[in-house]
């Protein structure tokens, strides 16, 4: 697993356009070397307003979008289309934009879908997914170019949150997640294990209600009472903050 690395931008809005540039870059990198990338979305505030920067931007056609494949981090287990959904807001922000290939844009499953009100078969089923699109070596998930993540004011991330029985799952990929602290309460999350195989993690956050767990996170927290402490790629991770949420980051990450 990589080591941290913080890049502080002046406000929110910079934040998602510098993301966003990123986020470019590197699936034409990924698309240069293997024909196709692969990017974990997350929803909030700030990782619609990525969408957002990236639909805005020229540089948004240098993607080849029909051989990116695309997926959740987590998902609000709501009916299909509710604005609430990660995916309908996405679908606002870029995906309804750009010339996605349909079988490459993996959601999971609504409550409405073709598993009912049963998160735990849309857990199963979105592992299965996963498992299908994974190499021989990636121990049943695929190796994603980037994983975006927002970071919660007590740290958690995706629906992993802290001392929950997402946090402490070892085996499987995909978890649903009841009784969520934070409304609605049923959702199904990726585990921390999951995010793991990514090649490059980003968490991303903003706001001075943020920078005690990005700085607690920093300091080498046990992943079970800060699960964003435990968001790391294979290769490098990128904490993307704003000037408020970095407010308390220790020294050692300060140029």
């Amino acid at each position: 697993m990589s080591d941290p690395q913080v890049v502080v931008h002046r406000d929110g809005d910079l934040l998602a356009a510098a993301a966003a540039a990123r986020l470019v870059t590197r699936i034409v990198d990924a698309q240069a070397a293997r024909g196709v990338a692969s990017v974990v979305l997350t929803g909030g505030r700030t990782g619609t307003a990525v969408l957002e920067h990236l639909n805005r931007s020229a540089a948004r056609d240098a993607v080849d979008w029909s051989r990116v494949d695309l997926f959740w981090g987590d998902e609000r287990f709501l009916p299909s289309g509710h604005p609430d959904r990660n995916e309908t807001q996405a679908r606002a922000a870029l995906l309804d934009h750009v010339p996605l290939d349909p079988s490459r844009v993996h959601v999971m499953a609504p409550s409405d879908g073709e598993f009912g009100d049963d998160p735990e078969a849309a857990a199963a089923a979105y592992a299965e997914v996963l498992a299908s699109l994974a190499g021989p070596e990636d121990d049943g998930v695929p190796a994603f170019d980037v994983c975006m993540l927002g970071v919660g004011e007590e740290g958690h991330v995706a629906s992993v949150f802290p001392d929950s029985p997402a946090v402490h799952e070892k085996e499987r990929t995909v978890v649903a997640v009841r009784d969520c602290p934070k409304p609605p309460p049923t959702r199904v999350s990726l585990t921390l294990s999951s995010v793991r195989h990514a090649q490059e993690v980003w968490l991303m956050t903003t706001g001075e209600a943020k920078a005690e767990a990005v700085a607690t996170a920093l300091s080498g927290a046990d992943e079970v009472e800060l699960p964003a402490a435990g968001a790391l790629g294979r290769h490098r991770t990128w904490w993307l903050l704003d000037t408020a949420a970095s407010a308390k980051v220790p020294a050692s990450f300060r140029a």
